[in-house]
């Protein structure tokens, strides 16, 4: 019991947190939907429903993600999270499919929706929770590519590094930004047909939230679904993992190098370029060396190098690297 309940706290916080605020935002939303009878929040209770589902699937496959690798599984459990986000996708796009067709229904049929205030103030509600869980999974993404960010700066790093950061936050963040946006969009629905004549936006609100599900659901599909098959890690990875290999006085040149992202981790499998006149116990010395100065980040799963005699000829252009990252 006590490993598993260290398994859980190791788990993303993100998508836990996530998954506890839009489980309580979706009993709300559908209450108020059955005495409302609005469509816009059918639709946005339909999001937290799917967003509750399949980021506390997600939640459960970053624990599992954690497990140390295994004699039979000896690269590890990384991608098993990659597995759950593309079941969370299933249910995204099954829900955002009910939520078009209900769209569809209430522009060919609008109906009066009633319980106004009741809708407002949990609308209100869903916008300031599913704000809030954006924030948080922005914060974590600054946290996870370890980007130096600040107050609103944290904003435009969170969208700038997304790519970087683990596929649980990666989820939590695209679908709570349609999260909010939805919950705006289902507010400014019953406040028009509360107050205009205008009642067929109810339905053109519900379509629109449906879209933006199924545009969340192939993006983080298309993401899970390079990561089942392995993917490079960032060229800010690469740029880092150079700058440490280099940096040891034996290594001349890196002759290879390869760095695979699975879930938040990378496996790193190279050549590197030694001085030239070392004996072979002094080369793999500095070999293991600078396989534990790697190791020594925890983003790094684990490390396979060789080694080879300085060919005297420049392979690994560092400058260019750093160029392409800042690019």
């Amino acid at each position: 019991m006590p490993n598993l309940w260290q398994a859980v706290q190791k788990g993303n916080t993100s998508s836990g947190i996530a998954a506890l605020g839009n489980a309580g935002l979706a009993v709300l939303k559908g209450v108020a939907a059955f005495f409302s009878g609005s469509g816009a929040m059918f639709a946005s209770a339909m999001h937290s429903v799917a967003d509750a589902v399949n980021q506390g699937f997600v939640f459960a496959g970053s624990v599992l993600a954690e497990r140390k690798p295994t004699k039979r599984f000896p690269t590890g459990f990384g991608r098993v999270i990659n597995i759950f986000c593309m079941v969370a996708v299933i249910v995204v796009t099954v829900m955002a499919y009910e939520t078009v067709k209900e769209g569809i229904h209430l522009l060919q049929h609008p109906v009066h929706s009633g319980g106004f205030w009741l809708s407002f103030v949990i609308l209100l509600a869903a916008i300031a929770v599913d704000g809030g869980v954006l924030i948080k999974a922005m914060h974590e993404i600054v946290k996870e590519t370890r980007v130096e960010a600040r107050g609103l700066g944290v904003i435009p790093a969170a969208f700038r590094n997304v790519g970087r950061a683990a596929p649980p936050t990666r989820l939590v963040f695209y679908e709570d930004i349609v999260a909010t946006s939805g919950a705006a969009l289902a507010l400014a629905a019953i406040v028009i047909a509360e107050f205009t004549p205008l009642k067929i936006f109810d339905g053109v609100a519900t379509i629109l939230i449906g879209m933006l599900m199924m545009v969340v659901a192939f993006k983080v599909g298309f993401d899970n679904m390079a990561g089942l098959i392995g993917v490079a890690a960032p060229v800010e990875v690469e740029t880092k993992v150079s700058k440490l290999i280099l940096g040891d006085p034996d290594v001349r040149d890196i002759n290879t190098l390869r760095i695979i992202q699975e879930g938040r981790f990378y496996h790193v499998d190279g050549y590197i370029e030694l001085r030239r006149g070392l004996a072979l116990a002094d080369a793999d010395d500095i070999k293991f060396r600078v396989r534990d100065k790697l190791l020594a980040d925890t983003d790094i799963a684990d490390v396979t190098l060789g080694i080879i005699e300085d060919n005297g000829i420049q392979t690994w252009n560092l400058e260019e690297l750093q160029d392409e990252s800042r690019g």
